[in-house]
């Protein structure tokens, strides 16, 4: 059954007595719909309070039995009339097209989402980068930085004030703290002894912070407020790009560190004993790569591994080290006080180089969640749609 508006170029088509629709949109192609997806989606004030968009009815409100029984389209709006209940709801075109899940896109495991660009020591200058003071005071300017971040799943702030909890601050600009066993936020501070000029700063190994809870502390925070010793640069690696990497060069390999469970555990302190089993790399059902945990200096003994694949195992997690060890998958840089910056501690490593010699280091630390950024950022972006509108 086809029904189309005369003069429109562009089709409909009711199908299997009303159990789908399919619609064609330029430069799209053709899209089906199920009646029951259209109907549970619907964004008529019976369906969903105006106010926040919420559903006011559940799935069992709705008849298993729905199917369409006329449809008209008319410029950028579906008229779509439901039976059993003889009721007409309007759907916006553009949602719908945006909103279509009839296609077939072969996703070889660990794909990434589209807003997601991986990296290496090739970055560079395209590093996100912004002032304090401009994205505290300017809304799209926030709003750029906070892309760059989901983008990169990194970025810095310049030109901070140099105070004690001024990173509280920072993640005031789009979310809350979120308070550990470490506090709101935790001391890295080192006085370097000048007398012994032999003693040199350990630098640590790139890895993922906290891989011990469930859930982990998805952004962390870094600010600077001394920074006089010798070296004790900070680097990151995007652990996206170099779980690609491994995939390219061992798909095997990359199987079994998604396949199997790694266990972390942390003790560190009274009335504290954290454990959490997951994959180094996490991927969700369908394929697409949403985690890295990377901490050797947490790692618990491994046993979920059958013997079968333990020593393939092995390989692929010391290979991964090797990868995210490799200078050319390193961006560094050195911190003055007021600079910080943030990690998708689900994603990107961070690590520390070895310092020495005379002067001190004292970094604040905190945790934060990126719904929180992402929530923000989708505001800002939503709004500066509508004004362009």
């Amino acid at each position: 059954m086809r029904t189309q508006e005369q003069g429109m170029p562009e089709p409909l088509e009711i199908l299997d007595g009303g159990a789908a629709i399919a619609l064609t949109f330029p430069g799209r192609g053709r899209r089906r719909f199920h009646a029951i997806w259209l109907r549970d989606n619907a964004w008529d004030e019976a369906t969903r309070a105006p106010g926040n968009g919420q559903k006011l009815i559940a799935l069992r409100d709705i008849a298993a039995a729905t199917h369409i029984s006329a449809a008209t389209r008319e410029a950028d709006r579906l008229q779509v009339t439901f039976q059993p209940e003889n009721r007409t709801i309007a759907y916006d075109m553009r949602w719908l097209a945006d909103h279509a899940y009839d296609h077939a896109e072969p996703r070889a495991s660990g794909w990434t989402a589209p807003a997601i660009e991986t990296w290496d020591a090739g970055l560079g200058a395209r590093i996100t980068l912004a002032d304090f003071g401009t994205v505290s005071r300017h809304q799209a300017a926030l709003g750029a930085w906070l892309h760059g971040v989901r983008r990169y799943g990194f970025g810095k702030l310049t030109g901070g004030p140099v105070e004690s909890g001024a990173l509280l601050r920072v993640a005031a600009l789009f979310g809350y703290v979120r308070e550990t066993n470490y506090g709101k936020h935790f001391e890295v501070r080192t006085e370097v002894n000048p007398s012994n000029l032999a003693f040199t700063g350990l630098g640590l190994q790139a890895h993922t912070d906290n891989p011990y809870r469930d859930p982990v502390p998805t952004l962390q925070i870094l600010y600077c407020l001394e920074n006089s010793a010798e070296g004790g640069e900070n680097m990151v690696v995007d652990g996206f790009r170099a779980a690609e990497r491994l995939r390219e060069e061992n798909p095997r390999g990359f199987e079994l560190l998604t396949r199997y469970c790694a266990r972390f555990e942390y003790a560190g302190g009274a009335g504290v004993c954290l454990r959490a089993r997951r994959p180094m790399i996490e991927l969700a059902p369908d394929g697409e790569m949403i985690g890295i945990r990377f901490n050797n200096r947490s790692a618990a003994a491994i046993t979920d591994v059958p013997y079968d694949d333990m020593a393939g195992y092995y390989a692929a997690y010391r290979r991964l080290g090797e990868i995210i060890d490799d200078p050319a998958m390193e961006v560094t840089f050195k911190l003055v006080p007021g600079e910080s910056f943030i990690v998708d501690n689900t994603r990107v490593l961070h690590a520390r180089k070895g310092y020495s010699g005379a002067g001190s280091r004292w970094l604040q630390g905190c945790y934060a969640d990126k719904d929180g950024l992402l929530s923000t950022l989708a505001a800002i972006e939503t709004q500066q749609k509508e004004a362009a509108e």
